[in-house]
């Protein structure tokens, strides 16, 4: 039966608090049965204020530089790899970090020993090294520039909104958003995008920083996703029913140190999750009954256990995000194998 073992255990150092559930009454339970529970983690009330700070320049940009008076029109030019860009008669100016203000003055000084009184105007025409990617279920996936302050909402509308198909003569919305999430500097930040989108809960449209990973993956799919120490973490695809024993076989079973007897379940929404801990090794023996699994369930096989169930859910919740970004964001770079852990999204 359930492993209980951990559910005593102080759940105060993990974003979230998911409450036990038992895997053997998912033959009978209906929705009602599985009360959900809400993370602890809340966002931090600045992540709501705009950042006013100047825009700084960095590798990529392109910039038009036009010397007044000159006649010559302006000049399209990049900031190179190594922070340096070139003009007119100068040598190679590093402007990695400057505004565009910072960056008309030093160049203004560096002309004055080629022209009397040099008068410069910079415009920014594109931006490539401040980016936010937009991916999964939107009209439009990709990399969007980060020129000036931009939230959630804002960047899902550039990438085109949600990806809609008419079904039945009515629009129907194809993303997930139980299971979106939004990844800064590696770290999940808890975004509800339920409430963002469908509720219109304005709590949850942060303003985003450069680099800022925000996945939307599709309604559509059905996969149980397989991570942890397995020989092959993997999603599989959900036909029928599938069983915790079904879902381990495809991934060729435990690697060795892998702590069979409490093996985890994550079921819900990504923002209220439900947990159960299930001891694999019994169910291989014969002493306790398979477990039914349900479509989008995170099953993690760990090597060291987290010692709460709190930290178990952050543990797996975090795993999901990080792999489904590294391998959706080496997808859209054009990269043709996935990235470490390889588990597939619903298209």
């Amino acid at each position: 039966m359930l492993i209980a073992a951990l559910a005593g255990v102080s759940c105060t150092t993990s974003s979230v608090k998911p409450k036990v559930f038992d895997p053997y009454a998912v033959k009978t339970a209906t929705a009602a049965e599985l009360v959900k529970t809400k993370t602890s983690g809340t966002l931090d009330p600045s992540m709501l204020v705009p950042s006013y700070e100047p825009f700084r320049l960095g590798p990529g940009d392109v910039i038009d530089i036009e010397l007044l008076g000159s006649g010559d029109g302006p000049q399209r030019t990049f900031v190179g790899p190594d922070g340096k860009i070139y003009f007119h008669l100068l040598a190679g100016q590093q402007v990695w970090g400057l505004t565009l203000g910072e960056t008309q003055r030093l160049l203004e000084s560096g002309l004055t020993q080629f022209v009397h009184q040099p008068q410069l105007s910079i415009t920014l025409r594109e931006v490539h090294s401040r980016r936010v990617w937009v991916l999964g279920r939107v009209n439009t996936p990709g990399l969007y520039e980060l020129s000036q302050p931009m939230t959630v909402i804002e960047a899902v509308s550039k990438a085109g909104g949600l990806f809609t198909s008419r079904m039945s003569g009515s629009t129907e919305e194809l993303a997930d958003l139980y299971h979106s999430f939004l990844i800064r500097k590696g770290k999940l930040v808890p975004v509800d995008f339920n409430k963002l989108i469908r509720s219109g809960d304005t709590s949850q449209n942060i303003y985003l920083q450069a680099d800022d990973f925000i996945y939307l993956p599709s309604a559509l799919g059905s996969e149980v996703y397989v991570m942890g120490a397995v020989y092959q973490p993997r999603a599989v695809a959900f036909k029928d029913q599938v069983t915790l024993m079904t879902a381990l076989a495809h991934c060729r079973g435990f690697i060795k140190g892998a702590k069979t007897t409490k093996v985890a379940i994550v079921r819900g929404s990504l923002q209220e999750p439900e947990i159960a801990i299930v001891d694999a090794e019994a169910i291989l023996t014969g002493r306790q009954p398979d477990v039914l699994l349900k479509p989008k369930d995170l099953v993690y096989v760990p090597e060291t256990p987290p010692a709460s169930l709190s930290g178990y859910a952050d543990l797996v919740i975090t795993t999901f995000a990080r792999t489904v970004a590294a391998n959706e964001g080496a997808r859209a770079g054009g990269a043709t194998k996935p990235l470490g852990v390889n588990i597939g999204v619903g298209q």
